[in-house]
């Protein structure tokens, strides 16, 4: 093996970044296995390398829960793989998730000094490293070996268990506190599972994180809805909780608001992915899963969850998807690699258009959608340039299934039936973003009920923060 730990400086940034073998887009565009195949050791070490092991890491204070990066990285260059994963377990419960769909992009890897000291160098690959090293421990079954705390006697509720909750649990558990999560379906994992398809997230690796969870002492009620089968007063006061957090999402699919969205064939993206993730459609004929695959599908909206939506109708048999979006590519608010990973596969893409209304057929079944060409005019107060229509545009995009992914929102099924608890005007729990503490006493929040429609890693940033608050407010309170 080359002695990469050998290298010098210079030597370390000529190494070229070391992309990720991928499945043919043909081939993988047929079937829900995962598209990126991971690094081998050796790429592994390469990559790392590439680290300059800089005095002032800026990729740490890019990352939303502080991973030491160029620790990890060199503890991967010297071959101490136990070490690294160590590192990197310090700072975050769920890497396997954080490598795979996390925006390193636009977090650590855009500050990344490799990137910015010359025009042209392309940054570390530090979430693909984040991925492999995660991979390796569950592959080897290296456990995590943090010494948990003596008991507290204290009782924590954790309502939900996607990122935000799953890090407030497994932090709070740590501390020796006896915590519970509240799940509303029949599967832990929250958006993990539910929101994103198995050729990005494989189900399998959200389970080993929970199973991690629950190796810790965290207790799971599945089926619960809190707000419908009890409410958050009945915790804190009857079943004797000192303090609950609320992690339960931003999930309510928000509609275009135009004529036809009722007719049979419609769906939103949060409902599409569903049925297609956590009922399995993915597993067909294995799993008969109430799901209308479709011929000819138009996708409406641009940003991940849509490319989500398309790639899953592909493989479900699709013969035609198109993504339907208002601006262009520029403005797509997709991560770059999943335009790439879409279009590679044969999604086509129809930007500068505007839904107007969804056709249906004499049986109420979707026929296709009415759509106007826009051409984009000034910056609007986002500072993305505003589509306006051009006169006399219209055209029909022939379609049997449409998927609407313009963003979710949220759902104030617990909010509605919790008193006390302030809200923005969005609908979002209002809390102290350094702490995540509510206006309701005894209880916090994070995640996209708070931030809104985020990504894995802000929330679970939250829930870190909200986790160190809730600690300190039950040792306080002995």
């Amino acid at each position: 093996m080359i002695q990469v730990k050998n290298f010098t400086k210079k030597e370390r940034r000529d190494i070229p970044r070391q992309e990720m073998t991928e499945r043919h887009p043909k081939q993988r565009a047929k079937y829900f296995d995962e598209v990126t195949l991971g690094y081998s050791l050796k790429e592994a070490q390469f990559e790392a390398a590439r680290c300059i092991q800089c005095k002032d890491p800026a990729c740490v204070k890019g990352c939303p829960v502080g991973i030491d990066i160029p620790g990890f990285l060199s503890q991967i260059v010297h071959n101490d793989l136990e070490g690294a994963i160590g590192t990197v377990w310090d700072s975050t419960a769920l890497p396997a998730v954080c490598g795979r769909v996390c925006p390193q992009e636009m977090q650590c890897e855009q500050v990344c000094v490799v990137r910015n000291e010359k025009k042209g160098k392309e940054s570390v690959g530090i979430g693909n490293l984040e991925m492999f090293i995660a991979d390796w421990a569950r592959n080897n079954n290296v456990q995590n070996k943090i010494e948990i705390a003596p008991k507290t006697g204290k009782k924590v509720a954790v309502i939900g268990s996607g990122p935000a909750g799953i890090t407030v649990a497994g932090d709070l558990a740590i501390k020796g506190h006896d915590v519970t999560i509240f799940e509303a379906f029949h599967k832990a994992g929250g958006v993990l599972l539910y929101g994103i398809p198995e050729f990005r997230l494989s189900k399998d690796i959200v389970q080993h994180e929970i199973d991690q969870l629950v190796e810790l002492g965290v207790k799971i009620e599945y089926n619960s809805v809190v707000g419908r089968t009890f409410d958050i007063d009945e915790l804190l006061e009857e079943y004797g909780y000192d303090a609950a957090f609320i992690g339960v999402g931003a999930g309510l699919p928000v509609f275009l608001g135009i004529p036809g969205e009722d007719l049979n064939g419609v769906f939103s993206a949060n409902e599409y992915l569903t049925r297609a993730n956590l009922m399995r459609a993915f597993e067909f004929p294995h799993y008969d899963t109430p799901i209308i695959p479709g011929k000819n599908v138009a996708i409406l909206g641009a940003g991940n969850v849509a490319m989500d939506a398309a790639r899953t109708a592909l493989r479900l048999g699709a013969k035609s998807v198109k993504v339907i979006y208002r601006r262009t590519k520029d403005e797509a608010p997709a991560r770059h690699i999943e335009l790439h990973h879409a279009q590679q596969e044969g999604v086509e893409f129809e930007f500068l258009t505007s839904p107007l209304e969804f056709i249906g057929n004499s049986e109420g079944k979707l026929a296709g959608v009415s759509c106007e060409r826009m051409e984009l005019g000034e910056p609007d107060e986002g500072g993305r340039r505003r589509p306006i229509a051009i006169k006399d545009s219209q055209c029909f995009i022939d379609c049997d299934l449409a998927i609407i992914s313009i963003g979710t929102e949220a759902n104030p099924l617990l909010t509605n039936v919790t008193e006390g608890l302030e809200l923005n005007e969005w609908g979002n729990i209002k809390a102290d973003p350094k702490t995540g503490k509510t206006t309701k006493d005894k209880v916090w929040a994070g995640g996209d009920i708070t931030l809104g429609q985020a990504t894995v890693i802000l929330a679970m940033g939250t829930g870190r923060d909200a986790a160190t608050d809730i600690d300190k407010y039950l040792k306080e309170n002995i």
